[in-house]
């Protein structure tokens, strides 16, 4: 069964007509009645009713028609929307970041490519690294936007910022007067510690690796906005990017001395998979805005 035989069908039914309908679709009388015939042989059973010259629909045939006008529709509408998606100008592009990250870094980034292209629209996916990764890795975004890259070679990194990390202390902690700290400083300090699936995580745990730091853990938080949460309280320190979602009253930023203290934010993108034109212009855009 082909979509080319249902489409005759359909115009048969429509005029009921054998010699009308070939007319119309600009073929052979012999050529169309040979195609409904295979089709009643494929489907079984008589799809109309020969009287003389003319035919009409059988029961059979109104039924299949029905289905048949749904599905074609439903055809016709699945074409418009990947044509939507292939068209540069318009299509939808699924981006997933970090919760973070929607404070401020992404909402100027869309509306910045979207004053040049107001017809394309965005599908967003937050949450932690590993549920952002999951979702990239299954297909379901185009690309991501987070602080740790994917361990596998199937994926390109663009880098876009590099946040310098400060370690964060509550007004009255003995170490909030200083003006810059290093991490051996830190030693015994009651530590609030990021969960594995936050971002920062893998790159606090580069930086302590290079000074050989290990924080004295107090608690554990699911995110980074909690983190800060728990230092305002006087919970302990931490180590955090100064970014506008962080910035509570009652925290104080200490300029970490150690090099290489920072958290890199950057577009992930799977190498070799086919990227519609709209993601590929705001992969372009991000690329330029940050080179």
């Amino acid at each position: 069964m082909e979509l080319t035989q249902l489409d005759y069908f359909l115009t048969v039914v429509r005029f009921q007509h054998v010699t009308k309908a070939s007319e119309v679709l600009a073929i052979t009388q012999p050529a169309l009645s040979h195609s409904i015939s295979k089709l009643e042989e494929e489907l079984g059973v008589p799809l109309f009713e020969r009287r003389g010259r003319n035919i009409q629909v059988s029961r059979y045939g109104r039924m299949f028609a029905e289905s048949v006008e749904r599905a074609l529709s439903e055809l016709e509408r699945g074409k418009q929307a990947l044509e939507e998606q292939a068209n540069p100008d318009s299509g939808v592009i699924r981006v997933a970041y970090l919760n973070i990250l929607g404070a401020e870094l992404v909402p100027k980034l869309i509306r910045g490519f979207r004053e040049r292209h107001p017809k394309i629209r965005f599908e967003l996916v937050q949450g932690n690294h590993t549920f952002i990764s999951g979702n990239m890795e299954s297909g379901d975004c185009d690309l991501m936007i987070s602080s740790a890259k994917l361990e596998s070679d199937d994926y390109e990194w663009l880098p876009m910022v590099k946040a310098p990390l400060y370690v964060v202390v509550s007004p009255s902690h003995r170490l909030a007067q200083r003006e810059t700290i290093e991490f051996k400083e830190l030693t015994g300090e009651p530590f609030i510690e990021v969960k594995h699936y936050c971002g920062l995580k893998s790159t606090l745990e580069s930086c302590f690796s290079r000074v050989g730091f290990e924080p004295a853990v107090a608690y554990e938080a699911e995110d980074l906005m909690t983190v800060a949460g728990f230092v305002v309280a006087g919970l302990g320190l931490s180590i955090l990017p100064k970014t506008s979602g962080l910035m509570l009253d009652g925290l104080v930023w200490l300029p970490i001395k150690d090099e290489g203290s920072i958290c890199e934010i950057g577009l992930v993108k799977k190498r070799d998979k086919f990227l519609a034109p709209s993601a590929k212009r705001f992969s372009e855009y991000v690329t330029a805005v940050f080179s």
